[in-house]
């Protein structure tokens, strides 16, 4: 674009070509918008005015940050706080900078196309950008490979894919967001745009990530770091931090589609409970519908809905019922029959109602991509809310759909008739589907959005005295604001496992932090080994569900015998003793964006062998887990990042204080998932239950691991609801050998424990203690007695 026209704005900056726009605003502190319109003369109908356009993913309301902007005869300068752009009149290329003039990006070509054609136009947009080679890119949201995603190329389309592979792509959902990493210093790009589109990530040109839309548009944010973590904040400000979720979705979660009836859900409770197994939820699979129209129950398999929620409340175990957004085309039937006479259902492109199948057949499927149906779909939830269902699973909303009936065409200019059905790329609804006054192209990616919005705003409606929990396999940027995700119909196999830490660590990146895979594969059959060391890396999905499908061997944990039972047992014994660091990590992703699982170089951003370190994972700042994920090992090799690190692994026992930035042999034992505790690091434990009650901890441990500084945190309220609640701060270090720890608190929620423990690593000799009712050093290890609300505790050498 050679720019010919300026016009500025105290907050906006519009640059424009004869054919070309190019728009930047700052919406956020260290971010700013740069909207490319490279065919805006041929699409448009005010260029070089650029249309209002609705953005799905973004929500922040702030006000837009001035622009300093500033030109010369070559380039215009754009500055606004700490980070400018610099645009070439000649070419409308850019170059993004930090405050210290650092260049994070470099865009080295933008161009696009239009081509007329019936039913709607086909357009191409594409950016290029400048990809040094000792550049690494993470992210790109839910996405096969290692970590550092270069040499890649990746289709966003959300897609229904059972089984997946390592190497499938796309799958179920569309985040177009990564960080790049460059000489330890993060920077970040996020395409807003809903329509298909793809990546090369220096594949094709090992100097080039590029970038193609199938839409009008190239509309996308930059955001400065300097750290991975500052990249992540700046996105979740600008697409939604994820809630706060309900204690009960954190514990143990089991399904399986082939679970048929009542029975079946009581007799997996027992089994649980009878063989001491921790459990909160369970899900409801297809089965329990009538004919497989959604919100309905089968009176011959589930006679009585209500009693059987209170009767497994009893036991401690939730249900959560699978919902698919295709309805059943059947008179008489009040959903479908509200939908077509509301216009809420998606059509031809002809104009009458699309009809295809799913699990029902013939299947229609609402709109959800418009506000109206997502109010009425919400409202469909209400019969269950009033039984007692404790959330939703959203599932086949890609959307999914196995056939399209089909549809006589039209005549066109040509007199030649149209195809009445368009291009369908994968198992899902026609590009040219009309929604509205939109095409299936530009609103697939973000169907499962609005439906995950639909329910959960009806959910805060219908129960406002809960929080919502959905479960959605498809969904896109924003998807965090509304449900935890899970990686689909995965296998029963070992590189699954292995790949699921970089993939769940990217999405993470992503601000999508509530986040799980399907243990140990749904599709497929594990054996004992898998199924314990799936379970030991489980320990800390945030979603930790064991589900499989139907056709396939039951994979509850006992179905696979001894020494197995006993090591999930442990496996979920863990899992409820981390329960406190889980949820503390959990509120701060609400309040940052961080997921609880993050990359090693989220700490260690210089570190080289931290990008290759893929099968590793820390969760949150100070606990670093590196599980065995290849048969038959009971040894793995381990990258240190930059610190101390003590060997606990298990988090039941210690073993050696390590520096950091090196390689270590790890034993892994079956009965074993390597964990390391950094330096500094304070961790809150409690005791194992069978269920969750509440997240005000009756008995709380803190494992701290002594060095010159010492911080740890944990929050605490009722676990559900959003009544009072208290935040707990620990800080301190260990100056010449005396360690010193004080605790603070915030918040009005009462205290429900009269006594906490502290145990304290890495001490080599212990003297005197103040501050405890009592103490014992022994092995290397000081435990300390303390009152709830102690304040202070010295320890001299």
């Amino acid at each position: 674009m050679h720019v010919e026209e300026a016009r500025v704005e105290p907050c906006r900056l519009r640059l424009s070509g004869r054919h070309a726009v190019l728009e930047v605003t700052s919406p956020l502190p260290g971010v700013l918008r740069v909207r490319h319109a490279p065919v805006s003369s041929e699409v448009g109908f005010t260029h070089p005015e650029l249309p209002d356009k609705r953005s799905w993913a973004v929500v922040t309301d702030e006000k837009p940050q001035r622009l300093d902007i500033r030109s010369d005869a070559e380039r215009v300068h754009v500055k606004a706080g700490s980070v400018s752009l610099e645009i070439a009149r000649e070419s409308g290329t850019w170059s993004f900078r930090d405050a210290s003039g650092r260049e994070l990006a470099r865009s080295t070509s933008v161009s696009g196309e239009v081509h007329a054609a019936y039913p709607m136009s086909r357009h191409r947009s594409r950016l290029a950008l400048r990809a040094p080679p000792d550049e690494h890119y993470l992210g790109f949201g839910e996405k096969v490979g290692p970590l550092d995603k270069r040499g890649m190329h990746f289709t966003f389309w959300n897609t229904d894919v059972m089984p997946h592979h390592p190497d499938t792509d796309p799958l179920y959902q569309s985040i177009p967001f990564f960080v790049g990493l460059r000489e330890g210093v993060a920077w970040g790009f996020y395409l807003d745009e809903s329509w298909r589109s793809e990546v090369d990530v220096a594949l094709t040109d090992a100097a080039r990530v590029t970038w193609e839309s199938w839409g009008p548009e190239l509309d996308c944010y930059l955001f400065a770091g300097p750290a991975i973590a500052d990249v992540v904040r700046g996105y979740a400000a600008l697409t939604g931090r994820p809630p706060l979720p309900p204690l009960w979705s954190l514990g143990a979660q089991q399904s399986r589609w082939g679970y048929e009836n009542a029975n079946d859900i009581r007799g997996v409770i027992q089994g649980y409970r009878q063989r001491g197994l921790p459990l909160d939820v369970v899900y409801l699979d297809i089965d329990y519908m009538d004919g497989y129209k959604v919100f309905t129950w089968d009176p011959a398999r589930y006679p009585d809905p209500a009693g059987l929620v209170r009767e497994v409340a009893a036991e401690g175990v939730r249900l959560v019922p699978i919902v698919d957004p295709a309805l059943k085309q059947e008179e008489g039937w009040a959903p479908y029959e509200e939908a077509r006479a509301r216009d809420h259902l998606v059509r031809y492109d002809r104009g009458g109602v699309l009809v295809g199948e799913v699990w029902p057949r013939p299947a229609v499927f609402p709109d959800l991509t418009r506000p109206e149906v997502q109010r009425w779909w919400g409202g469909l939830h209400r019969g269950f809310v009033e039984l007692g269902i404790a959330g939703f699973w959203n599932d086949m909303n890609e959307p999914s759909c196995f056939a399209v009936q089909p549809d006589l065409g039209i005549l066109t200019v040509t007199s030649q008739r149209a195809e009445g059905v368009g291009k369908v790329e994968g198992p899902t609804l026609p590009y040219d589907a009309r929604h509205g006054d939109k095409r299936h192209l530009e609103v697939h990616n973000v169907y499962a959005l609005g439906m995950a919005k639909g329910a959960y705003e009806a959910l805060r409606e219908l129960r406002p005295e809960a929080r919502p929990f959905l479960l959605t396999r498809a969904g896109s940027a924003g998807i965090q604001r509304y449900a935890a995700v899970w990686t689909g119909d995965n296998s029963s196999h070992w590189t699954q496992l292995e790949t699921s830490i970089p993939m769940l660590v990217g999405m993470g990146l992503a601000a999508v932090g509530f986040t799980g895979t399907d243990i140990p594969g749904f599709v497929g059959r594990a054996n004992g080994e898998l199924l314990v060391r799936w379970m030991q890396t489980g320990t800390f999905y945030p979603l930790m569900r064991n589900h499989a499908g139907k056709g396939t061997p039951p994979q509850e944990p006992w179905r696979y015998g001894e020494p197995y039972l006993s090591l999930a047992r442990e496996a979920l014994e863990r899992r409820y003793r981390l329960l406190p660091t889980l949820y503390t990590l959990m509120h701060e992703a609400s309040e940052t964006g961080l997921a609880p699982l993050r990359p090693l170089l989220m700490e260690a951003p210089g570190e080289a062998e931290a990008v290759g370190a893929f099968d590793q994972f820390l969760f949150g700042r100070d606990v670093m887990v590196a599980p065995v994920v290849r048969p038959g090992q009971t040894k793995r090799l381990a990258w240190l990042p930059a610190g101390t690190w003590l060997e606990w692994p298990g988090m039941e026992r210690v073993g050696q204080v390590r520096e950091g930035s090196q390689y270590v042999i790890a034993d892994g034992p079956l009965d074993t998932v390597p964990v390391w505790l950094r330096g500094g690091g304070a961790v809150a434990l409690t005791r194992p239950a069978m269920h969750t009650t509440d997240a005000n901890w009756k008995h709380l441990e803190w494992h701290v691991h002594a060095a010159p500084e010492i911080r740890g945190r944990l929050y605490e309220d009722a676990g559900d609801g959003y009544g009072a609640s208290r935040l707990t701060v620990l800080s301190g270090g260990v100056v010449d050998g005396v360690v010193r720890l004080e605790r603070s608190e915030t918040g009005a929620l009462a205290r429900a424990r009269s006594e906490e423990t502290v145990r304290v690593y890495g001490l080599g000799s212990v003297r005197q203690v103040t501050g405890a009712r009592a103490h014992r050093f022994e092995g290397g290890v000081l435990e300390l007695q303390v009152a709830a609300d102690w304040t202070r505790l010295v320890v001299e050498p």
